[in-house]
């Protein structure tokens, strides 16, 4: 699996919304003619989908940002804006969309699964939405919403069958290569797998399985010992775990405390794992004639293989496709989206003024010509609609502070 990458950080922003526009109509043989300004159109949306068509997040890794299509502006004779195209960005099955902070928003399990990373901006009102019996010529119109942007982190939990979990160089590498047509590296020193590996097996008929390499774990690989502290989580939504034993003591161990060890940083790093179906298997049994071997109750295992002459892979690959179907299928985090209330207005003090945020409040001031009396009302009803008179009074705002909404800054007058 070259280039495999299964962290990543991704920069998305939804299409900013097209401005409406300001405009009168004007032909001959028509008199006073009204306002006829048409709408902008909205921004695209961005989504993430989970693909079958993506392994990896190496295309992340040169490329972060993905931006969806801007809304375009509205016209004279009420010509609406195009709404900007929407752009959905494929990742592999099994990845984990986190914000910065680590919160889950999303667990991309299966394909097909979409989330909506960022939303668009709204298109803004051209000047013929504004037409009222009080306002007959309307001069201004809305400026165009931004579109959401954010960072997210990426995580890939590989979505395989079996997971094989032991030392470094305990024969993982060698019996995936042995089962399936995946080439991993092998070589005889540690570590020699940096990255998992996933392997289609035929276990006869039409039954296949997914069986995973994951690199080799140390004594304190949960708590970032090693290599293994990156790589455990992929062990996550297997449905049986494979503990491979070197009968032929890899780093000095015997078997019995490799399998020790191996348990232990699985219950330290997430305790339900220990609940799936686990086989205990000792490998390279091709190193030690049968006398030498330990016994397989010392160790707790159910059987000796070897991925280099093919000793007992047959009888361990049935043996893995009946505790699969025993097991059901990993159920997923689910969607948990973090996103303040729709409109919510705040008010915090930084640099000796009041900064407004919120949705609406943005979007009350984002006029064409603040320097239109009838804008200015305009935007005083929608300030007050939205709550910013009242946000700014239980704040504590007091007449002639300076009060900023976006890139507007005013003074505060109670009222």
């Amino acid at each position: 699996m070259p280039g495999f990458v299964d962290e990543a950080q991704v920069h998305v922003k939804g299409g900013d919304g097209g401005a409406g526009a300001v405009s009168f109509r004007r032909e001959a043989h028509v008199s006073r003619g009204g306002p006829d300004g048409g709408d902008g159109g909205d921004g695209g949306n961005l989504y993430l989908e989970a693909s079958r068509d993506v392994s990896s997040l190496l295309g992340f890794e040169d490329h972060p940002r993905r931006r969806a299509g801007h809304g375009s502006h509205g016209g004279g004779n009420r010509r609406h804006g195009r709404r900007g195209r929407d752009l959905v960005v494929a990742v592999p099955e099994g990845t984990l969309v986190r914000t910065l902070s680590g919160d889950l928003v999303a667990d991309l399990a299966e394909a097909g699964d979409r989330l909506l990373a960022a939303h668009g901006g709204r298109g803004g009102r051209g000047n013929a939405r504004f037409l009222s019996n009080r306002l007959r010529a309307p001069a201004f119109a809305e400026q165009g919403e931004r579109g959401e942007e954010r960072w997210l982190d990426l995580e890939l939990e590989l979505m395989a069958d079996v997971a094989l979990v032991g030392f470094p160089n305990a024969g993982k590498s060698t019996l995936v290569s042995r089962v399936s047509a995946a080439r991993p590296k092998i070589a005889d020193y540690p570590f020699t797998t940096l990255q998992p590996h996933l392997g289609v097996v035929d276990a006869g008929g039409t039954t296949q399985f997914v069986i995973a390499d994951i690199p080799g774990l140390v004594e304190g690989a949960a708590e970032g010992r090693g290599l293994g502290h990156r790589f455990l989580r992929h062990v996550e939504r297997a449905r049986v775990l494979v503990v491979l034993a070197d009968l032929a003591n890899a780093d000095g161990a015997c078997a019995a405390e490799q399998v020790r060890v191996l348990t232990d940083e699985l219950r330290r790093y997430r305790p339900e794992l220990l609940d799936r179906p686990r086989l205990v298997v000792g490998s390279r049994a091709d190193v030690l004639p049968a006398p030498s071997r330990p016994a397989l109750s010392s160790y707790g295992g159910e059987l000796e293989i070897s991925g280099v002459t093919g000793e007992g892979v047959t009888e361990l690959t049935s043996r893995l496709v009946s505790k699969a179907r025993e097991q059901a299928p990993t159920p997923r985090r689910g969607e948990v989206v973090h996103r303040p209330a729709e409109g919510a207005v705040e008010v915090a003090r930084s640099g000796g003024a009041w900064v407004v945020t919120g949705r609406e409040a943005l979007r009350a001031v984002a006029v064409s010509d603040l320097t239109d009396s009838h804008a200015l009302d305009h935007v005083h009803r929608r300030l007050r609609h939205a709550g910013v008179d009242r946000a700014l009074r239980r704040a504590g705002a007091r007449e002639g502070d300076e009060v900023r909404i976006g890139d507007l800054s005013f003074s505060y007058e109670p009222d």
